[in-house]
């Protein structure tokens, strides 16, 4: 098996998987790819992609061990599991759908699912046992990259910005990367920069509150606000998401900074949900008013800290809030810069995280640093990741 690896890592053409669950909770994310040689010199061709949804259950059961309140031990254990089956099962979806076989694939590269982010404590937890995949399809799986990061000090995110850099750094522009995914984040890289000059942090809430409140106001029916069709028939209460801005204290947090469902958790959602009906505003109004709280929270960011310390001229956005409209038009009208989408650049905005993960993992084989001090706050650069082999 050594062996078998030292080839693949020698390999100038690597065809590589990649696995993203995100804190949207949509499902597993697989993205095929050719990745050609490594760090800065690193090309990478989409091959195929694939999505395996979670079902209402799964979904919830997730969300039930992501809570304090809900979690048990025994849960988190046997979620462990049943998601590395899930994740397994992802991979050998996105294969079939490519039409190859699974001994043309040199690696997987897995973020796992996220059930608990605590930087502040150095902590994080990622589920999706890699020991599964790796056995269940065969194929030597790498994964498990934050606590690397956070054990140089790092807050284990944002992760992304590494690949962002490879892939999109340019000599005469700046350009910003906005991934809005449950959580909306941003990679500045501006013209000419250096990696140890790339910028990154999390900016708050992408579609994680918006998703609840639409769960919430349907019973379910509705698990996200497709095309943004209801907040694009209800109104702002201006008055209000003031408040809920001003309330929010990550807003006004300097970076390096991170967060996730700790801080827009479903209880805060069901509180929103709650004030909104006691301000008399009907569903529509407030899923409307929760989608302005993202667009806010990011054109404040760029209002009070990008456009004063960056040179940025082109912003472009990736994640499942490019398939919102009023998030669109809202940072298109709110943003002095070009916005555009990632599938404009080749690159599919569904599976660009994806993707970077496979890009993570050749560098985490090759023995490279793979996260930037920079955007993680970390003491120095390490080459993160943990490694399964089947048997």
């Amino acid at each position: 098996m050594i062996d078998k690896l030292q080839k693949i890592i020698n390999k100038d053409k690597k065809i590589a998987i990649g696995l993203m669950s995100g804190t949207s909770l949509d499902g597993v994310d697989a993205a095929l790819v050719e990745i050609e040689k490594s760090s800065i010199e690193t090309k990478v061709r989409l091959l195929e992609f694939a999505t395996l949804n979670y079902n209402l259950e799964e979904r919830n059961k997730i969300l039930d061990i992501c809570a304090n309140e809900t979690s048990t031990v025994e849960d988190i254990c046997k979620m462990n599991v049943y998601l590395g089956e899930k994740m397994a099962e992802a991979a050998m979806k996105v294969i079939e759908k490519a039409k190859i076989d699974k001994t043309d694939v040199d690696f997987i590269s897995s973020h796992g699912q996220t059930i608990y982010h605590s930087p502040e404590y150095f902590a994080t937890l990622q589920i999706g046992e890699l020991a599964v995949i790796a056995n269940r399809t065969g194929v030597i799986t790498v994964g498990d990259f934050r606590p690397s990061d956070m054990a140089v000090g790092g807050q284990g995110a944002p992760l992304v910005p590494f690949v962002d850099y490879l892939l999109f750094n340019n000599k005469t522009k700046g350009r910003a990367l906005i991934n809005i995914g449950g959580i909306s984040n941003v990679s500045l890289i501006e013209a000419d920069a250096k990696p140890e000059e790339v910028v990154a942090f999390d900016m708050g809430p992408g579609n994680m509150l918006i998703d609840a409140v639409v769960s919430i106001g349907t019973n379910n029916k509705n698990t996200y606000d497709a095309n943004g069709d209801f907040s694009s028939k209800g109104e702002v209460c201006n008055n209000w998401l003031d408040v809920i801005i001003n309330n929010d204290s990550f807003l006004t947090k300097l970076p390096p900074k991170s967060t996730g469902r700790e801080q827009y958790t479903f209880e805060l959602a069901q509180n929103l949900y709650d004030e909104g009906i006691s301000r008399n505003l009907g569903f529509e109004d407030i899923v409307a008013t929760i989608t302005a709280y993202t667009i806010r929270s990011i054109i404040m960011h760029f209002n009070n800290y990008i456009n004063v310390h960056h040179n940025i001229d082109e912003v472009i956005v990736s994640g499942g809030g490019v398939y919102n409209n009023t998030i669109m038009k809202g940072l298109k009208d709110g943003l002095k810069q070009e916005v555009s989408i990632m599938d404009q650049w080749g690159y599919s905005s569904d599976a660009k995280e994806a993707i970077e993960f496979a890009v993570l993992g050749n560098e985490f084989l090759h023995g490279n640093n793979n996260n930037l001090p920079s955007a993680t706050g970390a003491n120095r650069g390490i080459s993160m990741g943990k490694l399964a082999l089947p048997y």
